[in-house]
């Protein structure tokens, strides 16, 4: 009983800590409700000095919390890639506020009218972050809060413990606590933080989490941006460049043990060329890690909880009967890549999002079919493909759809900051990544300037035959 009052002592705490770091954070926003452009890029300048400062140790920590990461790897993904958008941010940030124009319908634009967005800051906005790339998925949605004027609320993922309290640390010592506040706690707290009256949330993850971040956030109506995840396909078309195609696929996988939202979860292939593509990828595994999972370049699995899941996904396909390949055994926590081949619709692998080193080989029969596959499906974060026919690209960009499309590789639309980042349907909600982000993180507020002469008479009563000739204009003009 002792214990239990503890605990619920200690979540009161936490939870009061949170209350008073958002009106410390709401009260730094009332003074401030424009920042200028100068006080935008010196933030963003600050993070970026933070985030070089404690580069090495962020993947120190990440390794710890992984079991095993490689560094290079870590500095790649969660610091270089960060860095760069942080500079993007604040290169842009002053041609991103400007006011945009916008056409005045005719005749008011004859008489001066003027249209224009004037993008404006929200307010206080709240990030719940990930496991998988930690650092890069909490400072880059970070550094388009900045752009925008905003303050923010930060909780890093307690499932990466040591990462979170360097990122607590980098954060704390770079802002005023009216500027960006950091809290930590479990899944608990986790909740807590989304019901509070936030005036955007910003939340990555999985998508039955986002469900219950959705209900904590509605009593507020806060608006939420959602990059969450699901099963990415591989389409392969006709004349693809099959050891191309695998070296690609096979980094999708490899790259943080597949523990990326955005990594390849199966693979449609022609029958006639499934096996010329398993042997590809397999070859490119080994030349990828020639120690198996044991390479100093590879991941390990985050913790027991995902190690079990995926150890059940190729236990139920074992059982099945399904064909399944890899090289090498697991390394303690590091899994090897396994590829899957045709496994039937009804296993879990098949249904649920794989998040790890397994890899799903499926075929078909006409390119029609694969697209029925895909479509028959929810909407994934993204899709690829690989091929010549240019008539089958057009076809997968105008009848599927998906939160982004790389062409003839994985991944790497995410990498480029001036595209937006995002889901679609299931797999997420907004998006982020250079304007875009400044952009999803301000009030676009239509400002309308009227003309000297006063037009606006026309349309208020008593109405008469010029209200109605007006009216008709309005219906016909285009």
């Amino acid at each position: 009983m002792a214990d239990q009052q503890a605990v619920v002592d200690e979540s009161a705490a936490g939870q009061a800590e949170m209350d008073a770091r958002l009106a410390a954070l709401r009260s730094g926003y009332e003074a401030e409700r424009y920042p200028s452009a100068a006080v935008r890029m010196d933030r963003l300048s600050r993070l970026w000095s933070a985030l070089d400062r404690h580069a090495d140790r962020l993947c120190e920590a990440l390794s710890e919390d992984f079991g095993y990461r490689s560094p290079r790897q870590s500095y790649f993904a969660d610091v270089a890639t960060t860095g760069k958008a942080i500079r993007l941010a604040r290169k842009g940030v002053r041609r991103w506020m400007r006011p945009e124009r916008r056409r005045a319908d005719f005749p008011f634009s004859l008489f001066g009218g003027r249209c224009r967005v004037h993008y404006q800051p929200l307010g206080v906005v709240g990030i719940l972050s990930p496991w998988n790339i930690p650092v890069n998925l909490t400072l880059t949605p970070l550094a388009g809060v900045l752009a925008a004027g905003n303050r923010a609320l930060v909780k890093p993922s307690e499932h990466t413990p040591h990462a979170s309290a360097v990122m607590v640390e980098l954060l704390d010592g770079a802002f005023d606590r009216t500027e960006v506040a950091t809290v930590t706690g479990d899944a608990a707290a986790g909740q807590y933080f989304s019901a509070l009256p936030l005036d955007h949330l910003v939340f990555t993850g999985g998508t039955a989490i986002a469900r219950h971040i959705m209900r904590a956030a509605a009593d507020n109506l806060t608006p939420l941006t959602l990059e969450l995840g699901g099963k990415s396909p591989v389409i392969i078309g006709t004349g693809a460049d099959l050891d191309r195609a695998a070296a690609c696929i096979a980094f999708g996988k490899v790259f943080n043990a597949g523990q990326v939202c955005l990594a390849p979860d199966y693979v449609l292939v022609p029958e006639d060329a499934r096996d010329a593509l398993v042997a590809a990828l397999q070859r490119e595994v080994r030349r990828m890690l020639p120690d198996g999972a044991a390479s100093g370049d590879y991941v390990a699995v985050i913790n027991q909880r995902q190690r079990e899941r995926i150890g059940a996904y190729l236990d139920e396909c074992r059982q099945a009967g399904v064909d399944t390949r890899s090289d090498g055994a697991h390394d303690g926590a590091r899994v090897p890549v396994t590829l899957i081949i045709d496994p039937p619709d009804h296993l879990r692998v098949s249904r649920e999002e794989i998040f790890g080193p397994l890899l799903i080989i499926r075929t078909y029969r006409r390119f029609d079919d694969a697209l029925a596959h895909v479509n028959a499906r929810p909407r994934a974060l993204a899709l690829y493909f690989f091929g010549r026919d240019a008539g089958e690209r057009r076809r997968v960009l105008e009848e599927t759809t998906s939160g982004g499309v790389t062409l003839d590789d994985v991944i790497m639309h995410y990498t480029f900051d001036d595209l937006p980042f995002g889901g679609v349907g299931p797999s997420g909600m907004g998006a982020y990544h250079g304007f875009d982000g400044f952009r999803q993180f301000s009030n676009a507020r239509a400002v309308y300037r009227q003309t000297r002469v006063d037009l606006g008479r026309v349309i208020r009563p008593p109405y008469g035959p010029v209200f109605d000739r007006f009216s008709r204009f309005l219906m016909t003009r285009g």
